[in-house]
């Protein structure tokens, strides 16, 4: 970089500076230009100015790319970033001049380069390192150290959390740790931070590995009830306003999509749409919060021992009801209301009679709605879908919205004083029409029950008017307590949804994580007896958590007798007692003066002064103001005393009770039911007592329709039927149905009943279910408990009923392990992305932050029993453990660990979570190390053993041929010493004779003799006959050098073995050995064919299926029958031969036909797969997410689209626009890249994403012609040298290699291994704790589904793969007499390769989860072996009825073809005849002595064309039916 300062004044505040950018797409490869940009250009100003001096296209978008080759490294400029600070950050040489020779330059290239997945929000590491240089040389300021664990902070107080949240929360980073506690900072904004790759980034890491985020805390909880089997809570807390909803509804995704494991039960969907359905009908919006919960809610998910979702349980608290009728004037009523107002239809508007909102009562207010009206609409859209998922159906929700819409007609109910008698007149009627048409009430009752009310005196009812302030009480009572029984009827539905109706019938052992999202503390400008109640809560659960993080901590340490200085903390146990301490709590003053009819608030506030005039929580007021003030921890909170008592005992009316009780709406009457099991019951009695008379009903119309067919029969009286019957009469249990009457009457009824059973089977409700769920809620709720009227006994109040269920929830959260969430709120303005200082320090304050980070950084995060330590970390501990506390001290300090981060004490181990981790993975090496000897161990023993057999067939090899050398020596001997004797002993008698010859004259001549002595007999000729076979063999071997290329080949092959078969089984009824035997591996060869048709591109030589048929009949002919083997390899030959001989004639005439079809095939293995290698399927959305394209918002319930690999969301538009890879698949491989098939992912060796790669199809094929009959085909291995060999041979050239050469096991094993080097298995990492948790699921069904589904998620190269690879072990396993290879062998063998755990995980854990693989894999051999003995079990039958046809159209094509020649034949023969007969009548008076001799001639000549022309016909029939056969 070359800095050019002006000449004008050397102070000039702006340098000018080279930069060299080399365009990526240029014509001349590494040729760039030079631009002079100043020091603050962006990236921006670079590519303009790039793009104008190279002259390119102007509206395509370009990318500028930092490339720093030495390290590795691409990094695309965003927008705003500076290309001259990224340059002073380069080495000193490349600074000034940056060729790119020197490995550090700029690029320019089209579009995004960069296939990673950048997370916009979270920092990476790089940014991190090139702001921490440009601050370290002056060129920005020095920014604080980021911490995102308060524990690391060098200084603890106050100020440094505070500036640490400040800093983190302006780089929009929200959350912090205080070692397992999260700080979550409210930034009243959505952040895309929790799509579902983020719940993939931090699935399965340690808490702290990965930046602070919520889904870490799920997860955490997740993996840690799994690993310890212990329930789980996450306590969610903090003052109303900091997000405690959005946060729980963060934590229930994470959780759901955790467990989402191939369960198909759905009860993570229903979990998910419960959310919404409660937000509509308990959130609303108040002057800190725009969605805030008016109630409390413990969420309880139920999962079973391997982490998969059984069931959830909600269990609600202390609904504010007082605020559907009256609120602050900045401050909404619940949603629902707006939504069904704004978001229904025109039909709904008209038959719920809905008005405008401002028409309303419950609903007038000082803020608009006209600005949320989009939103609004689109939450009732979500509202839908939600209770749809929940289980509402159709006519449900019109109920509901009916009942919704009548308590805002309460609202608009007027009182007037009558003119003429006492009472009250109540208007106006259309209002009364309307909330009688929709509550299905009287409007004479609805009038009395809103203007008088009874009372009850010893002898008498009297009936006494309202005063005006009483009716309008009543009137409010009335809808508040309709409103809190409908969300009490919701809930419970919503339990019923969410149970597991299994749980009912057998016990199966469970676990649990809570989710706590309970109001929080407030303090508003008028705070009433809700905002008491919830304070309380908020004590309490201040209290828990001071409990759980440092009472009980350092009680622990103390029990344990370790070195330890206690922190103080503070204790507000005081306030608790101030409100439930028996019996001068203000709980029991309030029910005191509850019950006494005299009482006033005055004389209830007077009690709670003189009580607790001393008390430092309780402050005093003056005398005339009605209110009084606690002492929180949170602050002082001033309470008005105004309607105390009221509340306290707001039950429902006998008066409105009865009312509701004479309802036509069944579904009203189950709102107001004081024990759902009872409503239940009585509704089942009420439907059948209905359906009895229906029936009753129909039977006299039908008997008064048809008189004639009605049997009378006369009823008996009871005395009759009681009296007894003759002695000898026995119990008769036969029907009689003699005066039975015809069913057709009805008729109708049974349609109506199945269509009823038919929609509504799925959300049938039993008493059973309803008794599990009311035991496991315990709904005691206030709203009902007035209804039991027979009984004397008073219902209890609102506060006690309050403080049993907040008892019961303190119970459950001290039985699990807790998680932490503090939620902190950024300002008191709900303004986004501001940081109030002052507010946020007092909720530090008040949540004693300080010290609880302080007892974190001294305390101990990770504790150990001593059984727990050994069992745990047994492989780093001495093998013979005498004294675990010695041991233990003694690794720990070996490990050179700091003596402060551990201590021993009586019976536990304390570590840091620092330490812990360090042994963590001190462990982890140990284990791979032993791991890595035990292999090495085992290889040895093995190399060992192949090194002593081969050793010993050595030595075996040596002594037979020291064996047959000596034995050929000693034969060669004897036959030269046998040779030299006859030839010593010929010579002498040669010798001899010629001496005799000699000696008997030389007078007599004798001729010559030839000696034929020497070779004494006839001469044999020396060539062998050539048998036909053997001819045949020779002549056959070239046609069966021809390869199948086309599928369509496999096709007609199979199609012309099955005439063939079906002529021989036809012809002959008594088959012979030859043909039994050709018969069966002629049938087994075809479905070795079949199984072929997948294959798009075979390439199967005859002769290898040649090779593997005639292995296929010498297996089945065995040893005793081994002399067949060549006559059935010769038949299947000479069928084999004619139909490649049939087969190239077919060819030669359809060559445009083949050319067209392969045209077609290329073309649409051109279609590409899917956008960049990603896997589109849809998603619906259960919270708000983003778009990771376009960045604009995913509302809930929205329908989006979700990549299975790399989790990217996207709308469905955006998909057209994608430009950045999936990073959950390869790549594409590049152009000019070295051709690898070993160790190179997947979808780079395939074209196309149905296909298989070329090299495992080759093999596979091989192996399934010439091995499935080998023993041990894949348990045993071929030569390491010889595999060697031929994996080098198919690196470099697949397609020349000859598997033929090389033995079966060699091949074998090269598949394993080419599975094994897969970077990505064949099953994904992403997916395996998926596969796992299917394969752990109890029912074999559920398990089954489980498995395909997730099997459906895989990448389509994996899937394809896959899918050929399981049903070659398919055809593997049915050889199982033969090869000795069962489905159980087969899962063990191949499981490690195509389904094996990531690189990260424990090798202790991993190696638990070996049987769950094996049984995984074992699974898919399994199915797919019953599919496709079903499969071929339809193709044989098929056949079969095809032949059978066949037989039967020829035998009548036949019959029909010999009567036509007969009839043809004789016609033409009697024609002939009458002929020949006028003819011999003519020439008969002339020549009558010559035509006797030769009309027997002419006869005799008749008679033998005769015959002949049937014999030709007969040969012509054959040959049409030989060529009909092919």
């Amino acid at each position: 970089m070359n800095v050019m300062n002006s000449k004008v004044t050397s102070y000039q505040d702006e340098a000018v500076c080279t930069l060299q950018i080399y365009p990526r797409f240029a014509i001349k490869p590494g040729q760039g230009c030079i631009l002079r940009v100043p020091k603050e250009a962006t990236a921006t100003t670079v590519i303009k100015t790039a793009v104008a001096t190279l002259g390119m296209d102007t509206s395509k978008p370009y990318i500028l790319v930092e490339v720093q080759e030495y390290g590795g490294e691409e990094w695309v400029l965003q927008a705003s970033d500076q290309p001259v600070q990224r340059v002073l950050l380069w080495p000193r040489k490349a600074q000034d001049k940056h060729p790119q020779s020197d490995g550090y330059f700029f690029a320019l290239q089209e579009g995004s380069y960069d296939g990673s997945i950048q997370y916009d929000v979270m920092t990476s590491v790089r940014q991190e390192k090139v702001a921490q240089g440009l601050a370290n040389r002056g060129f920005v300021t020095q920014q604080p150290q980021e911490y995102d664990d308060l524990c690391n902070l060098p200084e603890l107080t106050e100020e440094s959390i505070l500036g640490t949240l400040r800093h983190r929360f302006h780089k929009q980073k929200i959350y912090t740790f205080a070692s397992n506690i999260l700080i979550a900072v409210n930034p009243f904004k959505f952040l895309p931070i929790y799509n579902p790759r983020y719940v993939k980034m931090y699935e399965n890491h340690t808490l702290g590995k990965l930046e602070p985020h919520v889904f870490a805390i799920a997860d955490a909880a997740f993996h840690t009830m799994l690993n310890k089997q212990v329930n789980q809570c996450i306590v969610i807390s903090g003052e109303s306003g900091s997000g405690k909803t959005q946060s729980t509804n963060f934590l229930i995704h994470c959780l759901t999509a955790l467990s989402q494991k191939g369960y198909t039960s759905g009860v993570e969907r229903t979990i998910l749409g419960a959310g919404p359905v409660l937000e509509a009908f308990g959130n609303a919006k108040t002057a800190y919060n725009n969605n805030s919960s008016r109630f409390g809610k413990f969420i309880q998910v139920n999962y079973l021992e391997s982490g998969v979702v059984r069931g959830a349980v909600v269990e609600k608290y202390l609904l504010e009801k007082c605020r559907l009728v009256s609120r602050g004037k900045t401050e909404r009523n619940y949603h629902v209301f707006y939504y069904l107002l704004i978001g229904a239809s025109e039909e709904e508007k008209d038959e719920f009679k809905l008005l405008r909102p401002e028409e309303y009562h419950y609903l007038k207010e000082e803020i608009p709605i006209s600005e949320d009206q989009a939103e609004m609409k689109h939450e009732f859209r979500r509202l839908h879908q939600a209770m749809e998922m929940v289980g509402f159906l159709p006519p449900t929700k019109k109920q509901i919205f009916s009942v919704l819409s009548a308590i805002l007609y309460l609202g608009n109910v007027t009182y007037e004083p009558k003119v003429v008698a006492e009472g009250l007149k109540v208007g106006p009627d259309r209002v009364l029409s309307a909330i009688s048409d929709l509550l299905k009430v009287k409007v004479e009752l609805l009038v009395e029950a809103l203007t008088t009310r009874k009372a009850m005196t010893a002898n008498d009812t009297l009936i006494l008017p309202y005063s005006l302030s009483e009716a309008i009480t009543a009137r409010d009572s009335m809808a508040k307590s309709l409103y809190s029984a409908l969300f009490d009827w919701i809930v419970l539905r919503i339990n019923h949804a969410l149970l597991n109706k299994i749980d009912l019938e057998e016990s199966v052992p469970c676990l649990s994580i809570g989710v706590l999202d309970i109001f929080g503390f407030e303090d508003f400008k008028t705070n009433s007896f809700e905002q008491f109640c919830i304070n309380y809560a908020n004590e309490q659960l201040q209290y828990y958590c001071n409990q759980c993080i440092f009472k009980l901590e350092q009680e622990e340490y103390m029990a344990e007798g370790i070195i330890w200085h206690n922190i103080d903390y503070p204790d507000n146990i005081g306030c608790i007692s101030l409100f439930s301490k028996k019996p001068t709590g203000l709980f029991y003053l309030l029910d005191e003066e509850s019950n006494f009819p005299q009482a006033t608030d005055s004389t209830l506030l007077e009690k709670f002064k003189q009580q607790h005039q001393n008390n430092p929580f309780f402050v005093q007021t003056p005398v005339r103001v009605p209110a009084f003030v606690i002492r929180h921890f949170a602050g002082k909170v001033k309470y008005q005393i105004k309607d105390f008592r009221e509340k306290n005992t707001d039950h429902m009316r006998p008066d409105i009770v009865a009312l509701l009780r004479s309802s036509e709406c069944s579904y009203l009457r189950q709102l107001i039911g004081a024990n759902p099991v009872a409503v239940f019951r009585w509704g089942i009695l009420r439907a059948t007592i209905r359906t009895l008379a229906v029936f009753n009903e129909a039977g006299r119309s039908w008997a008064e329709k048809h008189p004639d067919q009605v049997r009378r029969y006369s009823r008996h009286s009871l005395g009759e039927m009681k009296r007894p019957s003759t002695v000898g009469a026995l119990i008769d249990f036969s029907f009689d149905r003699s005066e039975e009457g015809p069913l057709e009457a009805f008729e109708d009824i049974f349609i109506v009943l199945n269509v009823i059973l038919l929609f509504s089977v799925q959300n049938l409700i039993d008493s059973h279910s309803l008794k599990f769920i009311m035991g496991l809620t315990q709904h005691n709720r206030a709203t009902r408990s007035l209804l039991r009227l027979h009984t004397k006994k008073k219902p209890p109040s609102i506060s006690t009923q309050f403080q049993a269920s907040l008892s019961k929830l303190l119970e459950t959260l001290r039985k699990a392990e807790p998680f932490f969430v503090r939620c902190i709120r950024s300002n008191g303005d709900k303004r986004e992305m501001h940081f109030d200082d002052a507010l946020v320090l007092q909720q530090l304050r008040y949540t004693s932050m300080l010290q609880t980070v302080r007892i974190r950084m001294s305390g101990y995060g990770a504790k150990f029993t001593f059984k727990e330590f050994t069992d745990q970390f047994r492989v780093l501990l001495p093998k013979e453990i005498s004294t675990p506390q010695q041991d233990i001290t003694n690794l720990l300090t070996k490990m050179g660990l700091p003596s402060s981060s551990f201590q021993i004490g009586r019976t536990k181990v304390f570590l840091k979570e620092s330490e812990r981790q360090i042994l963590q993975e001190a462990l982890h090496k140990e284990v791979m190390r032993s791991i890595i000897i035990l292999q090495r161990w085992f290889r040895a023993c093995l190399m060992r053993k192949q090194y002593l057999r081969e050793r010993e067939g050595i030595i075996t090899i040596q002594r037979s041929w020291r064996y047959l050398r000596q034995t050929y020596r000693s034969r060669a001997a004897i036959v030269i010493q046998t040779a030299w004797r006859r030839s010593k002993e010929r010579a002498e008698y040669l010798k001899k004779r010629e001496n005799l010859k000699a000696q008997i004259g030389s007078h007599s001549y004798s001729p010559r003799v030839k000696n034929s002595a020497t070779f004494p007999g006839p001469r044999r000729n020396p060539t062998i006959k050539i048998s036909r076979a053997t001819r045949v063999q020779e002549k056959w071997n070239a046609s069966l050098d021809r390869e199948i290329t086309d599928s369509n080949e496999l096709h007609h092959l199979d199609e012309f073995l099955g005439n063939q078969m079906n002529d021989l089984s036809t012809r002959s009824k008594v088959l012979s050995e030859t043909e039994k035997i050709f018969f069966l591996a002629t049938t087994q060869f075809r479905d070795t064919i079949k199984s072929m048709y997948s294959i798009s591109n075979p390439n199967i030589g005859y002769k290898d299926l040649m090779s593997g048929y005639q292995k296929r009949v010498a297996s089945l002919a065995g040893l005793k029958k081994a002399s067949e083997v060549p006559l059935v390899v010769n038949l299947f030959q000479s069928v084999l031969d004619g139909f490649i001989r049939g087969e190239l004639k077919r060819l030669e005439t359809e060559p445009c036909k083949v050319k067209e079809r392969n045209r077609r095939k290329s073309k649409r293995d051109k279609c590409p797969d899917g956008p960049l290698g990603h896997l589109f399927s849809t998603y619906q959305v259960t919270i708000m997410q983003s778009c990771d394209q376009c960045s604009s918002y995913i509302w809930g319930m929205e329908k989006a689209f979700m990549c299975s690999s790399c989790k990217m969301v996207c709308h469905k538009k955006c998909l057209s626009k994608i430009t950045v890879n999936c990073t959950g698949h390869c790549d594409r491989k590049k152009e000019g890249e070295q051709t690898l098939h070993f160790g190179v992912p997947l979808c780079a060796l395939v074209r196309t994403a149905d296909s298989v790669p070329f090299v495992m199809e080759k093999m596979l094929v091989h192996v399934e012609m010439n091995g499935l009959y080998t023993e041990g085909i894949y348990r045993k291995s071929g030569s390491a040298c010889r595999a060697k060999e031929l994996h080098h041979i198919l690196e470099k050239d697949p397609q020349a290699v000859s598997l033929d050469n090389y033995p079966i096991h060699t091949i074998t094993g090269l598949v394993k291994l080419w599975l094994r080097e897969l970077p990505d298995p064949l099953m994904t990492y992403s997916l395996y704790n998926d596969f796992l948790y299917a394969a752990d699921l109890p029912e074999a069904s559920e398990r089954l589904r489980a498995i395909y589904r997730k099997l459906d998620e895989l990448p389509p190269s994996n899937f394809s793969t896959l899918e050929r690879l399981i049903f070659h072990l398919v055809k593997v396993a049915k050889e199982e007499a033969h090869n000795r290879m069962s489905a159980n062998a087969l899962a063990i063998l191949f499981a490690p390769c195509i389904l094996r755990c990531p690189d990260s995980s424990d090798p202790l854990l991993s190696m638990k989860d070996i049987n769950k693989t094996t049984l995984c894999v074992e699974i898919l051999i399994n199915e797919q072996t019953r599919c496709y003995n079903q499969k071929m079990e339809e193709i044989q039958q098929l056949e079969n009825a095809e032949a059978m046809a066949i037989n039967q159209l020829k035998l009548r094509r036949q019959s029909t073809f010999v009567l036509m020649l007969r009839i043809i034949s004789m016609y033409l023969y009697c024609t002939v005849q009458n002929l020949f007969r006028l003819w011999f009548r003519n020439e008969l008076a002339f020549r009558l002595p010559e035509f006797e001799q030769d009309s027997s001639d002419a006869e005799n000549m008749d008679s033998e064309s005769l015959v002949s022309s049937e014999s030709l016909l007969e040969d012509h029939f054959v040959s049409l039916n030989s060529e009909g056969q092919y």
